[in-house]
């Protein structure tokens, strides 16, 4: 199996990193070679940024929050995602360069040739070869944000404490993304149950793979 680089990406409450997980034990028992990664927080580097990013407390600039997330994924990008891609392994990120989009982008406001010009010069042009969106209503996922936090499964951190508007706007934009890239992106339902969800991610995957295994629409990660 040639190497693959899939992304998971969608509103807080989701449930992608849940789907995540679940996807890379089930790879793993087909004996594919997959590593698992986030954004941010994939290196050392990277998780004392995530702290300083998510702090609940923090008041945090949006051109800071950028820049901020862009060294997070260059670190990333050139120390963990391509050594393994290189490797021949498969690696599924939560999170990468759609978020970027999502949230600083519709999310903050900033300009989309800063956003573009950013993620080119983090990413040094590479691009996942499938992305699947969890989209799910804002409303539902800020009450399974809720549920989580009371029951101690999560934190709150920055993004969380955003209202429904924010969140709506990066829910948009994630769809948008959907739109414009096709050929890359897939839309999951998040809305069923984490069984239902997983299946849906199955269904795509597997398609997704065998394509690949044979070469049909594949291409080489840049």
């Amino acid at each position: 199996m040639a190497a693959a680089f899939i992304t998971f990406e969608g509103i807080d409450g989701s449930g992608k990193s849940t789907q995540l997980r679940m996807l890379a034990g089930e790879l793993a028992q087909r004996n594919l070679e997959v590593v698992t990664t986030r954004e941010p927080g994939g290196t050392p580097l990277g998780a004392r940024l995530r702290h300083a990013l998510l702090d609940a407390e923090a008041e945090v600039d949006p051109l800071a929050e950028l820049l901020l997330y862009a060294a997070d994924r260059a670190q990333h990008v050139r120390t963990f995602i391509r050594p393994h891609l290189l490797a021949g392994r498969i690696v599924i990120s939560d999170r990468y360069t759609d978020a970027t989009v999502a949230y600083q982008g519709a999310g903050r406001g900033l300009p989309t040739n800063l956003i573009n010009q950013v993620v080119q010069l983090a990413t040094d042009g590479l691009r996942p070869d499938l992305t699947l969106i969890f989209d799910l209503g804002v409303e539902q996922g800020r009450l399974r944000q809720t549920r989580r936090t009371a029951h101690g499964a999560n934190k709150a951190d920055r993004l969380d404490m955003e209202d429904a508007a924010f969140h709506t706007r990066v829910r948009e934009a994630y769809q948008e993304i959907a739109r414009a890239e096709p050929e890359r992106v897939r839309i999951i339902d998040a809305g069923g149950t984490i069984a239902e969800t997983h299946l849906r991610v199955m269904r795509v995957v597997e398609l997704f793979l065998a394509e690949r295994k044979s070469g049909v629409g594949s291409q080489e990660s840049e």
